[in-house]
């Protein structure tokens, strides 16, 4: 296991796992514990497999307990450790968007796409093999789906703005909210007096700003009060502001993609602009060295926003 184990615990049976994706702080793979079961909500690559098991030991729980994995996505750095884990958790289902089934029965195509945005070399060395679910092994579940463990009812709502096979978690018994990716980034170094600091993730291939914004709708209309993001964990303070900030960063990110439809270099154009645009927002936040924190900690992310944001452009007329 590379560095130390990261556990976070929030009360109603909640732990957040630092799954030592690309760097500490980057990826959070929470656990829920709920009269003697478990489940892991997103898992991380293959290296957080050992830092996950090593939280059931931390919590004394046998890896029999665990009875699912909520994958909220297939994206890797969410579900590309979910086939080594399952390996290790003999009564675990992965529980799967239908669209997202597919690609963890056989994760070739997923593994060409993801190649085919992060290169080779970084593919090995964030990815590594990926292993095959056992289709028996998989639930697939539709919008409104609930689902009990312990002696909580889960409900799982389709999201579909960040991907098409992206579904959140509601837990009422802590009304709380697992929103994968739909509720954006907020990087805990980026806190300041003014609060949390929110992006967008709109990266390759199938971001839709309308759905994002219906998703964004759809969390809120519960009145959650804290809302867990898988980059990085917990935010629950000023959550309307935040869904606005996210609200309005969409709409910007849309006008920008559209204002460089036929620009030659276009993403290009959409990254240099959206990285302008970011560390203008960072200063305004309040953040020390804007400039040298954005380098240190955003250029990836915001070049993935912006070939999302160029991908979805060439769709449109």
């Amino acid at each position: 296991m590379r560095g130390a184990l990261e556990i976070e615990s929030y009360g109603a049976g909640i732990h957040a796992i630092d799954s030592g994706y690309y760097r500490p702080g980057a990826m959070a793979s929470h656990l829920l514990v709920r009269k003697g079961e478990a489940a892991f909500v997103d898992v991380g690559a293959n290296s957080a497999v050992p830092r996950l098991l090593g939280a059931l030991n931390h919590f004394g729980l046998e890896a029999a307990q665990v009875r699912y994995l909520f994958i909220t996505h297939v994206h890797l750095d969410h579900a590309g450790g979910a086939g080594e884990l399952m390996r290790m958790l003999p009564n675990a289902r992965a529980v799967l968007h239908p669209r997202g089934v597919p690609h963890m029965v056989d994760p070739g195509r997923l593994e060409t796409a993801t190649r085919a945005v992060y290169g080779d070399e970084a593919f090995a060395q964030l990815f590594g093999h990926l292993v095959p679910i056992p289709e028996e092994r998989i639930q697939s579940v539709e919008d409104g789906a609930r689902i009990t463990l312990g002696d909580t009812l889960l409900e799982i709502w389709h999201t579909e703005g960040h991907a098409r096979h992206h579904f959140c978690l509601y837990d009422p018994h802590s009304q709380g909210v697992f929103a994968g990716d739909c509720f954006g980034i907020a990087y805990r170094e980026l806190e300041t007096k003014a609060g949390s600091f929110v992006f967008p993730t709109t990266t390759p291939t199938q971001f839709d700003p309308f759905e994002a914004r219906v998703t964004l709708d759809r969390i809120m209309a519960v009145g959650p009060q804290r809302i867990f993001l898988a980059h990085y964990s917990r935010v629950d303070r000023a959550l309307e502001t935040l869904a606005q900030t996210l609200r309005a960063e969409i709409d910007l990110y849309e006008e920008t993609a559209k204002k460089y439809h036929d620009a030659p270099g276009r993403l290009e154009a959409i990254f240099s602009a959206l990285r302008l645009h970011t560390v203008n927002r960072l200063k305004e936040h309040g953040v020390a060295d804007a400039i040298a924190v954005y380098e240190q900690l955003l250029p990836f992310d915001i070049r993935l926003n912006a070939m999302g944001l160029d991908h979805w452009i060439s769709r449109q007329p």
